[in-house]
């Protein structure tokens, strides 16, 4: 656990140094929390806007299905899921766009997981991995007809040089869209409870920083796109975001997330641990996913911190398409 916990403030870790070993860091991570992400929230890693009535299942698909719509996925066409995850949403938007995903990313241990849920759901044929640095991608030059983000693009130690990699393997006209989890213009950095609940969220969540929605948007404009919309989607759920891993909320659909199913986990881990049947270090696993909960939770009702920051951007179809602009 040192190795990943060694990176962070409360451990004494720098921000620079996060920066610098933020493919270790993030790999480190991810291999720690796969399983129990895939516990508690299924095949899709992410928050989700959401209406009254509505499940949190349902929300997350239509969240998903809201992207493919925005970026006007058409049958046939091959598009880019920059930090896939186990490919939840890649097989989700697939079916429902009839298009050709590949998923990047960086871990091994869910680009194997990822691979045998595309052959469980028949989607081999049409869907891949590729293992790559999302800062580095080994792809030629305007391949894409589409590339989205859900969630990920936070984890890049630099905005601009990920934005700029997108820009560059996307085909001119195309778009791309994404959520970012960011802090939002009510964070104050002065406010020592902000920079607490900032500072949660990171450890928790294996970030090396998170930015304004401001600092998305410069990013994505010196790359080169043009923003066609943006907007943080948090700011107008019927149902906040937060809720399933509120501990004041009880919901069964959402056991797992919850305060008492949060307990049961914990203990279920303290035991498989030590029968020898989850691997040591289980049960920091879950104190600091525990930490990042409390951090999400309270960034969310204080509204200084969103995951759904969205925006939908365009590459220009030329110099001058942008000149023009």
């Amino acid at each position: 656990m040192s190795l990943y916990e060694k990176y962070h403030v409360c451990y004494g870790g720098q921000e620079e140094e996060r920066k610098a070993n933020y493919t270790d860091m993030v790999n480190k991570y991810y291999d720690l929390v796969t399983s129990f992400y895939e516990f508690g929230w299924g095949e899709s890693f992410h928050f989700a806007h959401r209406w009254n009535g509505e499940s949190l299942r349902e929300s997350i698909k239509r969240h998903e299905h809201f992207l493919a719509l925005q970026l006007r996925l058409q049958p046939g066409q091959k598009v880019l899921d920059v930090g896939c995850g186990i490919g939840g949403p890649l097989r989700e938007i697939s079916r429902f766009s009839s298009t050709s995903i590949l998923g990047l990313n960086n871990n091994e241990y869910q680009i194997t997981r990822g691979k045998e849920l595309n052959r469980i759901a028949g989607l081999d044929k049409t869907c891949n991995f590729i293992k790559a640095d999302f800062m580095k991608i080994p792809i030629a030059d305007n391949t894409f007809d589409a590339v989205y983000a859900i969630e990920a693009t936070c984890h890049a130690p630099d905005a601009y040089g990920c934005y700029k990699e997108i820009f560059r393997v996307l085909k001119p006209g195309q778009y791309f869209a994404a959520y970012e989890w960011c802090m939002t213009d009510n964070f104050d950095p002065q406010n020592p409870e902000h920079q607490k609940i900032k500072a949660e969220i990171e450890i928790g969540d294996g970030l090396p920083d998170i930015r304004l929605t401001t600092k998305c948007l410069e990013a994505l404009k010196q790359a080169g796109f043009e923003v066609i919309w943006e907007k943080d989607l948090a700011a107008d759920s019927p149902v906040p975001w937060y809720l399933p891993l509120d501990k004041s909320h009880f919901s069964l659909s959402s056991f797992r997330l919850t305060a008492v199913g949060r307990l049961f986990t914990k203990n279920m881990v303290k035991v498989l641990e030590y029968v020898g049947l989850a691997p040591k270090g289980s049960l920091r696993v879950q104190d600091f996913l525990e930490k990042a909960a409390e951090g999400l939770v309270e960034g969310g009702k204080k509204e200084i911190f969103t995951p759904m920051y969205f925006f939908l951007a365009r590459k220009p179809n030329s110099d001058t398409d942008s000149d023009s602009n």
